[in-house]
């Protein structure tokens, strides 16, 4: 299309306009975006709300990428970690910076939520700390600090260095996580959002940043300027949030969900009534609702991913037997595959596939590979060598013999592949929804984010059932497919 007829072509009205909504792992972001998705729809767009996305990266990625649109964001993230070493004096120049990237970023929305330390009250002043210095006296303190503040540029590595602090043997956990082991004496300092509502709730002393180590992180919408351009109404419904969320109104909505368990669409609702005179329907699904979707999302990713593993590692598992010196390379490339962490090979996906399903479908599809290969080669490798020299005796050709004799004696080995690679699979799928995959790992999530048994059980249970349910319909296939003079025989360990 060439430059007169995209300018010609009508500009997508806001009824027909589409907002994707990220938020990150924690409840103040999940807040914002649900203000973000119903702004969106009080100017008449069609709004999706990808939730509690793992990590700035992701949800940075995402945007660049087009699959996002606009999510809550920090300029202190922005200029510390996601464009660092760039000397952003001032939001002019992480403004152009941004424009670069084909970014926009809105004013602040009214609040800085800044990073501190923390410990509780009591034990500070038994030891005398009241500034991020004092720690200096005390290596023996017991650190538990969230894992993306371990590796961000202004994380703890540059803290350390900037305070001269000793301590070494720092824990990294989820931030939602360090305040139970606050609570429960398991640490004594964490990293602490300014506004998190717990820093009143479990009584905590915030160190005071005395060399001035955290820039200010002040809230903000970073969005895409070229769905900016076509969807100038919904923008400018969702830049009335500017400048109207104190610190205070922000730890107030925190302490809401996160210690009320009000969701946040009717936390975020109940603001914009307030504030902004945005009335409209909150919606709850129910649980029944909420399982049955969870279901089949999760269904649909260890389905899609077993079968992709099945159709490719079986006949890798036939070749490893053919040809020995390149079977091990290939059962070596599947092993290390299955040494890389889960979270890790997710985000390396990131880049290539975006977020959603196909990243989770492509990593659970590599994961189900070493299981199969292996238990493929080792049923074949176990057939017993005068079988083969009998069919070849009687003249049966190469595909005959494979599907007539190795393979149904090789059956017993390759179900018990299959079925360990379908209950890695159920498992690992539950890391899905850190990408946006949905799945059991969502309400699993959220659930430990807001300290709700309730929820993490609604996940991890459903989980587990589907794991039993799997082993016991591979055990229901064998005995359909596998004769019953091959089902006692032995089978490879797996």
């Amino acid at each position: 299309m060439g430059p007169w007829l995209g300018a010609c072509a009508p500009a997508p009205t806001a009824a027909t306009a589409e907002v994707r909504v990220g938020s990150k792992k924690f409840t103040e972001s999940v807040i914002i975006g649900e203000m973000v998705a119903r702004l969106a729809r009080d100017a008449g767009a069609q709004a999706v709300h990808r939730r509690e996305l793992g990590g700035t990266t992701v949800l940075w990625e995402a945007l660049r990428r087009g699959e996002l649109d606009v999510y809550p964001e920090y300029t202190g993230t922005l200029r510390q970690e996601l464009l660092v070493g760039r000397a952003l004096r001032d939001n002019a120049a992480l403004r152009e910076a941004l424009a670069a990237e084909g970014l926009r970023m809105s004013a602040p929305l009214g609040f800085n939520n800044t990073y501190a330390l923390g410990m509780k009250e009591s034990e500070a002043e038994r030891l005398g700390l009241r500034r991020i210095s004092d720690l200096r006296r005390h290596p023996e303190l017991r650190f538990g600090l969230s894992n993306e503040f371990m590796d961000r540029a202004d994380g703890w590595p540059a803290l350390r260095d900037r305070y001269q602090l000793p301590q070494r043997e720092v824990r990294g956990l989820d931030h939602d996580l360090a305040y139970r082991g606050l609570e429960s004496g398991a640490l004594q300092v964490t990293d602490l959002y300014s506004t998190d509502a717990e820093i009143a709730a479990y009584g905590l002393r915030v160190l005071e940043d005395d060399l001035k180590h955290f820039p200010t992180y002040d809230a903000v919408l970073l969005y895409r300027e070229a769905w900016a351009v076509g969807a100038p109404g919904v923008l400018a419904s969702l830049l009335r949030l500017e400048g109207q969320i104190s610190e205070r109104e922000m730890v107030a909505l925190n302490a809401r969900a996160r210690l009320e368990h009000v969701p946040e669409t009717r936390v975020a609702a109940e603001f914009l009534s307030r504030n902004l005179s945005v009335e409209g329907e909150v919606r709850t699904e129910g649980l029944t609702s909420r399982l049955w979707r969870r279901t089949r999302e999760h269904v649909f990713l260890v389905t899609v991913s077993l079968v992709a593993s099945v159709a490719v590692a079986v006949p890798l598992g036939i070749f490893v037997t053919r040809r020995a010196r390149l079977g091990r390379l290939v059962l070596g490339l599947a092993s290390i595959i299955q040494t890389v962490p889960s979270l890790a090979l997710l985000v390396f996906m990131i880049p290539l596939l975006g977020i959603g399903t196909r990243p989770a479908i492509v990593a659970l599809f590599l994961y189900g590979l070493l299981p199969i290969v292996r238990n493929t080669a080792a049923g074949f490798s176990g057939i017993a060598g005068d079988l083969r020299e009998s069919a070849e005796a009687l003249g049966l050709p190469p595909r005959a013999r494979l599907w007539r004799i190795e393979l149904p004696l090789a059956t017993p080995s390759l179900l018990a592949g299959i079925q360990t690679a379908a209950v890695i699979n159920v498992g690992t799928a539950t890391l899905g929804a850190l990408i946006g995959a949905g799945g059991y790992g969502q309400p699993i999530l959220t659930g430990i984010r807001l300290d709700d048994t309730g929820l993490i059980l609604e996940g991890a249970v459903p989980a587990a059932l589907m794991a039993l349910a799997v082993s016991a319909l591979c055990g229901g296939l064998e005995r359909l497919v596998v004769s019953p003079g091959l089902r006692g025989a032995p089978k490879p360990r797996r």
